[in-house]
């Protein structure tokens, strides 16, 4: 059971899931603006798939879901991830994330005590996270596992706060839970409000590239695929309990990685009219809380459990802008509905 499959990661781990591997796939999504079932369209005909559109937030809906479908593994990546829309309403990362994750995780518990032996004993709920919820680092040093938790955004106070949940069933009921915290996600499928397919899409239209403050910031990107194959093998392998960090090790501040696409379209898609891509980056008011670094240490889900990131950041760009560049139906649907690419963020 995947919920919020249907968004950009989660749809990722359902076509994984379909494409390479034996398991039966239940998505729940409520299809709020980011999720899309176009992005299950390759794997929506296997006999493997199911879709069932509920609110993690009806406890009612999520009892009946669960008893009726019995999930041996509950992926729970269902949230409202965007930092800039956590600024302009907070109040829907209060009520996704965190009374979401408590009535998810009540649903889930209850289920679970239920089960026989056997089945309780292979039973996981894996709550997908972000590396937000420590804060932000210096100039040196990483994230990892026992870094204390220090949220600045009302979108990652709200994912801390699911985290904490999340350890507090199981410690406190026993619930199998396990937790990842991953950094910055790119890749295909990506909804176009965030920083590299925003970037993308006005590069190829010729509109300005607005990069917040002196676009100083510094990111870990991490390939969706790479991150959708460690997320599986935490589902399947991962120490119940425990919590894990998944990191692309390829650190860039957003002007570079803004710059990075500008070439990649220059090459891929060549306009007169438009001319080198460059110069249509502005700079812009830096947003509210705007952290400075992140990065994380993924040594430990390395050693454990064997995973590494396939892709470097150029391989996973030049793939990602490769990919918007094929599938422009995908992303014109997108963005002729609920966001036009328009700033958020700016402030209450």
């Amino acid at each position: 059971m995947v919920t919020g499959g249907a968004g950009f990661i989660g749809s990722a781990v359902v076509r994984k899931l379909i494409s390479s591997s034996p398991h039966q796939v239940l998505v729940i999504d409520k299809l709020t603006y980011a999720g899309n079932l176009d992005s299950l369209i390759s794997v929506a005909g296997s006999d493997r798939y199911r879709f069932v559109k509920a609110d993690i937030t009806d406890a009612q809906q999520m009892q009946t879901v669960i008893g009726e479908y019995q999930p041996d593994v509950m992926m729970h990546l269902a949230a409202e991830s965007h930092v800039d829309r956590s600024i302009d309403g907070p109040g829907e990362f209060v009520q996704t994330n965190v009374v979401g994750t408590f009535t998810l995780l009540q649903a889930a518990l209850a289920y679970w005590q239920k089960l026989d032996t056997p089945r309780r004993e292979s039973f996981r709920f894996h709550h997908i996270s972000t590396d937000e919820v420590f804060g932000s680092l210096g100039e040196e040093g990483f994230f990892h596992e026992e870094y204390p938790y220090q949220p600045n955004s009302p979108y990652s106070a709200s994912k801390a706060a699911s985290d904490h949940f999340v350890r507090a069933w199981h410690h406190t009921y026993g619930l199998p839970t396990l937790i990842t915290n991953c950094s910055n996600n790119y890749g295909p499928y990506h909804f176009p409000e965030k920083l590299i397919p925003l970037m993308i899409l006005n590069a190829l239209e010729g509109k300005p590239l607005p990069v917040y403050g002196k676009g100083e910031n510094v990111r870990d990107w991490l390939y969706v695929d790479d991150h959708a194959d460690a997320l599986i093998l935490v589902a399947e392998k991962g120490r119940v309990g425990e919590n894990y960090n998944i990191g692309g090790c390829n650190e860039r501040t957003n002007i570079d990685v803004v710059r990075s696409i500008c070439r990649l379209v220059d090459e891929m898609a060549p306009s007169n009219a438009i001319g080198p891509r460059e110069k249509l980056i502005s700079y812009v008011a830096d947003r509210p809380g705007h952290d400075l670094r992140y990065a994380i240490d993924a040594s430990k889900i390395e050693r454990e459990l064997g995973w590494r990131p396939a892709e470097t950041f150029e391989t996973g760009l030049r793939k990602t802008v490769s990919w918007y560049l094929d599938n422009r139906e995908w992303w014109e649907r997108v963005r002729s509905g609920v966001y036009q690419g328009e700033r958020l963020g700016i402030a209450i």
